[in-house]
């Protein structure tokens, strides 16, 4: 039965006691509210939609792995109104505290999961990542997020915003309780070769904050792996494409919404979806045609070096209030190919840890997992 919501992390406090599926000592779990759990309501961070919602009746096929385990429920978490936004700020249900410093963002779209992690409320957080909504919450709260290969865990269950792109992901501080949450969210994520790459692909973005940069740099070398400089000229294009789906998709998705309880919905969310209007049939069509060439693209570059690193964000998280935080161009372009990549903290000269965001061939989760936890024992052993 529900609890009483104590904090902004929360939307649902849940009480593992009174479930009979968990386990004294099953893994605590915070579900991202955009995914059904049997017995309570899922609001999407949106009252808009939580003043209609009834309680499901089941629990979202990506559960089934954490029940079977007999994971503790510990609630359904806070997020970006209807997982539409990269800072994590919801004007509904309050904005989840960044553990690393309160006066930041913690990231969205899956601010709730990333923060009960990062402050010791959680084991594993399951959230979803459309165009990098694990991987910036995971950068913002210096803890480890996993974005899976579109397509493979399934989303039955889980509220969508831009289906082409949409994914279910993990959450967790260290690499092995990446590897331990990513196992419960589907077997078939660490089911492979757990061989660490040789070689690191390095893309550098532009308008990368230098200490962030560098920071990934030393990681890389510290943890000995041979570095290759690549270049990806289709990157922007990708972005572009990725960020007309992301709008044209969430609109059409919330249609209603839009239509009959705008006023409902917070002034950014307002903002985003008077803009994705002016996306007609045509433009979201050739959006969605540019993925495969991307694809041919991108996976010329991954049979060469194995793993590319990128930052997981170009930039330090922003202050509250100080500004709106735009898109995050290291995530969408990974989020179009379809690509599984990997957030990761690392340390940093600057204001909080730097987050290496690493992306692999599909069906390569467990390639990225013994990939990052190399770098995780080098920089602890440096």
């Amino acid at each position: 039965m529900p609890v009483t919501v104590d904090d902004a992390t929360w939307i649902t406090r849940l009480d593992p006691d009174n479930d009979p599926l968990a386990r004294p000592d099953g893994i605590r779990l915070a579900v991202k509210d955009c995914i059904d759990v049997a017995g309570v309501i899922t609001t999407a961070g949106s009252t808009a939609v939580a003043a209609t919602a009834l309680p499901e009746q089941a629990d979202a096929e990506c559960l089934a792995g954490a029940r079977a385990a007999g994971a503790r429920i510990m609630g359904k978490a806070n997020l970006h109104e209807l997982c539409f936004g990269s800072s994590g700020v919801n004007p509904h249900y309050g904005t989840p505290v960044n553990p690393l410093d309160a006066r930041r963002v913690p990231g969205g779209s899956s601010s709730g999961s990333a923060v009960a992690v990062a402050s010791g409320q959680a084991d594993i957080g399951f959230g979803t990542d459309t165009t990098g909504s694990i991987r910036v919450p995971a950068a913002c709260c210096g803890i480890t997020g996993l974005k899976t290969t579109w397509g493979l865990v399934p989303v039955a269950g889980v509220r969508p915003l831009a289906p082409s792109l949409d994914t279910v992901g993990v959450l967790a501080r260290t690499i092995a309780e990446l590897a331990a949450g990513a196992t419960l969210l589907d077997p078939r994520l660490t089911d492979g070769d757990l061989t660490a790459s040789t070689t690191i692909g390095r893309l550098r973005l532009a308008d990368t904050d230098p200490t962030i940069d560098a920071a990934i740099d030393s990681a890389l070398l510290d943890a000995g792996f041979m570095i290759e400089d690549v270049v990806l000229p289709g990157w922007l294009a990708a972005h572009e494409a990725a960020m007309t789906i992301l709008f044209g998709e969430a609109l059409l998705v919330n249609d209603d919404l839009w239509q009959h309880h705008f006023a409902d919905l917070g002034a950014d969310l307002v903002e985003r979806f008077t803009f994705a209007q002016a996306i007609g049939p045509a433009q979201l069509g050739e959006a969605r045609a540019h993925r495969e060439a991307w694809r041919s693209e991108l996976a010329d570059v991954l049979g060469s070096v194995g793993v590319l690193a990128l930052p997981a964000m170009g930039q330090y998280p922003a202050r509250i209030g100080t500004q709106a935080v735009a898109p995050n161009p290291a995530a969408p372009a990974v989020s179009l190919s379809g690509h599984p990549a990997l957030a990761m903290p690392v340390p940093s000269g600057g204001v909080m840890p730097a987050s290496i965001q690493l992306v692999a061939s599909d069906h390569h989760e467990s390639q990225l997992l013994a990939t990052a936890a190399t770098i995780e024992a080098a920089v602890a052993a440096s």
